[in-house]
């Protein structure tokens, strides 16, 4: 299943300039991680998750219902 959503995701994404860091399922509850060469805000989380959630719903990967959680790679710094 998550090489699935991987791969359904990935072209979408690029088109924003962004890429999956790591997609986990746990608790009921789907982890999105998302990198950037740019700068990653809310704002570009928003606009990922609003491209995300659609593509999630029409392909159904999970039965059950879950909840998304869409964030961005925590980068090292000071």
């Amino acid at each position: 299943m998550i090489n699935e959503i991987k791969k359904v995701l990935n072209k979408p994404l690029e088109d924003l300039n962004l890429t999956i860091d790591e997609v986990k399922y746990e608790n009921k509850t789907l982890y999105i991680t998302l990198d950037s060469t740019e700068t990653l805000d809310i704002d570009k989380i928003v606009k990922a998750t609003n491209v995300i959630s659609p593509i999630l719903d029409q392909h159904d990967y999970i039965k059950e219902s879950y909840t998304l959680d869409v964030s961005s790679k925590e980068k090292g710094g000071n």
